[in-house]
């Protein structure tokens, strides 16, 4: 590690720093993505299609919740007023910004995870009851 060397000299000098290695193989940002592994419906081949589709339809489905069950406060008939006077970007939007804080929280919560079950001296079978 750098620090200072004296030489019994008045001059000091500077040890230079070492680069710390991260572990390549087990690192969060590193694991191998699937789409497989997603909750998300992707047949083979179609994947991007597929992906398009979602992009589009689950922002506005939750945008739709959003207003129904917090802004009319479940009133069928002030939903469907609500809805005819407002236009699909902005419950697209609505929609994409709620879904975006879910993911950005799953995100944070795999990695709190990730890194303590990755801890130095942890125990490796201990699994967390569910």
């Amino acid at each position: 590690m750098g620090g200072l060397l004296n030489d019994n000299n008045d001059s000091i000098k500077f040890r230079p720093h070492e680069k710390k290695k991260f572990k390549s193989e087990n690192s969060f940002g590193k694991q191998e993505i699937r789409y497989e592994d997603t909750p998300l419906f992707f047949p083979p081949g179609f994947e991007k299609i597929f992906l398009f589709i979602y992009f589009i339809s689950l922002p506005y489905i939750a945008g739709l919740l959003f207003l129904f069950i917090y802004v009319t406060q479940s009133d069928y008939e002030a939903f469907l007023l609500l809805v005819q006077e407002s236009s699909f970007i902005v419950t697209w939007a609505i929609g994409y910004e709620i879904l975006a804080v879910i993911v950005l929280l799953y995100i944070i919560k795999m990695a709190i995870s990730f890194s303590v079950q990755n801890k130095r001296g942890a125990k490796k079978d201990f699994k967390r009851p569910v």
